[in-house]
């Protein structure tokens, strides 16, 4: 054993001592065993950052329990991708599998896929009318909604088709302003694009669409996007579980941002960043700067970034954000408010705060309800295929084993198993 464990378990035991607390009563209110806790303090086991943080809000150690024992992380650095990419490769084949690469045109022509069916896109008088941007605009709310109900793997194809079309179409205008605003357009399709991939479980894809928005973006002079991506990219080291890396990178989105609704949305995962790095304080107040940015923001000429789905986007990340603090009662309580308040259409949304609210009854001790909760919504889970949503799946999954002797937990493991499975492959 290293030495951290040893240390972190006979602060516990300090801890715990001075507070009037018996190892029994301690065990009780963490819903943890007895035995689980005695190894912990001494130095047997090794301390997970959840049990760090939730001991560290029992006995209000001011995050002096959690520093102990930082969230883990990836020792590798977010991916960079390479932007020269020319020619855009995607195969679709009879079994419903699909595959995107970006390649240089001197590799296609290498390979000879220059040589396989296609077809053009008809000179620089591609588009006949105006009505080509709203009919893409409407299109692409149409993505967004098939999004909330469908699995990456069936939105991904034809989103990526559509915005290589818009690209085209961009290049080939020989209007200004047209052009602007099919680019402008361009960028959000291609920004969504990212999304989907990272809920894929492609973290390299998700940053290089990413990427590929910006440059779109600011092709039809639209400078949000550069800002956005900060927002996208904490995000991405959000699920990472690297807290110092999602406040950095949520701050710098604060300061580049052009506007209002961008710098909430930052300040929502710099929230997030100090809740896994178990900061309350600084977590509250980068909420309350969230909940005043976006309370001011203006409407958006274009498609709207971020969530539209949250009833009340800060409320929610509240509650998200005061399980990662060890804070777990009140997190059922905001949870179990706002996960109410769903659009019963917003399936993903449904899985990914349905499965976190369950989390929280789990950690709670409250392992029926936990397990009622989680049945309701496995299939949604499984509609919906989210590579995010899975890793609370499985924390809720590693909780719940604690308690297998339960009828209940019993009864869903199957499910459960099955669910983790089919996520996995």
């Amino acid at each position: 054993m290293t030495e951290q464990p040893t240390l972190f378990g006979a602060e516990l035991r300090r801890l715990r001592t001075a507070a009037g607390l018996s190892l029994t009563r301690m065990a009780a209110l963490l819903h943890y065993s007895k035995g689980y806790v005695s190894k912990i303090e001494t130095g047997g086991k090794r301390p997970t950052p959840d049990f760090a943080r939730r001991c560290d809000s029992l006995l209000e150690a001011g995050g002096e329990l959690a520093s102990l024992v930082p969230a883990r992380s990836s020792e590798a650095s977010l991916p960079e991708v390479n932007g020269d990419g020319e020619v855009w490769l995607m195969g679709l084949d009879s079994g419903g599998k699909s595959w995107f690469r970006p390649m240089d045109r001197r590799q296609v022509l290498a390979a000879g896929a220059a040589s396989v069916l296609a077809f053009g896109m008809g000179g620089g008088h591609a588009i006949a009318e105006d009505g080509t941007v709203s009919t893409f605009r409407t299109m692409f709310d149409q993505f967004r909604t098939l999004g909330q109900t469908a699995s990456p793997s069936v939105v991904l194809p034809a989103l990526i088709a559509q915005t290589h079309t818009l690209r085209e179409l961009a290049a080939q205008s020989r209007r200004p302003k047209l052009r602007g605003e099919l680019f402008a357009l361009n960028s959000r399709y291609a920004e969504f694009a990212g999304w989907m991939a990272q809920e894929s479980g492609n973290d390299q894809a998700a940053l290089w669409w990413t990427d590929r928005a910006v440059e779109l973006a600011e092709a039809g002079e639209d400078r949000t996007l550069a800002a956005y991506s900060l927002v996208r990219r904490a995000l991405v080291a959000m699920y990472q579980r690297n807290a110092q890396h999602t406040i950095d990178l949520s701050r710098q989105a604060q300061s580049s941002a052009t506007t209002a609704r961008i710098r909430g949305l930052a300040a929502l995962h710099e929230a997030q960043g100090h809740a896994l790095a178990s900061d309350y304080d600084a977590c509250m107040r980068a909420l309350d700067h969230a909940r005043e940015m976006l309370s001011t923001s203006q409407p958006e000429a274009g498609p709207v970034l971020g969530t539209t789905n949250l009833t009340d986007p800060v409320e929610m990340i509240h509650g998200w954000c005061l399980h990662d603090l060890g804070r777990i009662h009140a997190a059922t309580a905001v949870l179990d408010r706002e996960v109410q308040r769903l659009s019963p259409q917003a399936l993903r949304s449904q899985a990914r705060y349905g499965v976190r609210r369950a989390l929280a009854h789990a950690s709670a001790g409250d392992i029926d309800h936990a397990c009622a909760l989680v049945g309701q919504i496995l299939g949604v889970v499984d509609t919906v295929g989210s590579a995010t949503i899975i890793t609370d799946l499985r924390q809720l999954s590693h909780v719940l084993a604690r308690h297998h002797r339960v009828r209940s937990v019993r009864e869903l493991q199957p499910r459960l198993i099955t669910s983790l499975h089919n996520q996995s492959s």
